[in-house]
């Protein structure tokens, strides 16, 4: 898993019941939309991650819909253990690399998921 993936998986761990909309993530983790959607898609596709669209009429929200995203059943497991795989082949010195950014999440909105 690349840094980036393991980034949107530790976010999704922190509430692994909680879905997430692409913006969410992206603010929370400060990642472009070209950075993020191809991550969700690739997870998605290898079974960490299960998305829906929102059921809203786009008009009458004023806005687009939302896809949002959550740990499948099995990937809050196997996230666990790639982020566990990925803590144990760091080197000690990981300091002097840079410490990686906490996970901001952004409260939901009244009405949201």
């Amino acid at each position: 898993m690349t840094v980036q993936e393991l980034l949107v998986v530790r976010a999704m761990l922190a509430e692994p019941a909680r879905e997430m909309y692409g913006l969410e993530i992206r603010r929370a983790l400060e990642l472009t939309s070209g950075t993020l959607h191809p991550i969700l898609a690739r997870l998605e596709r290898d079974g960490l991650l299960e998305s829906r669209w929102e059921d809203i009429e786009p008009t009458e929200a004023g806005r687009p819909r939302r896809r949002y995203y959550r740990l499948s059943p099995s990937g809050a497991e196997r996230a666990r253990a790639e982020l566990k795989r990925a803590h144990m082949s760091v080197s000690a010195p990981a300091a002097s690399v840079g410490e990686v950014p906490e996970v901001k999440l952004i409260p939901r909105l009244a009405g949201g998921v």
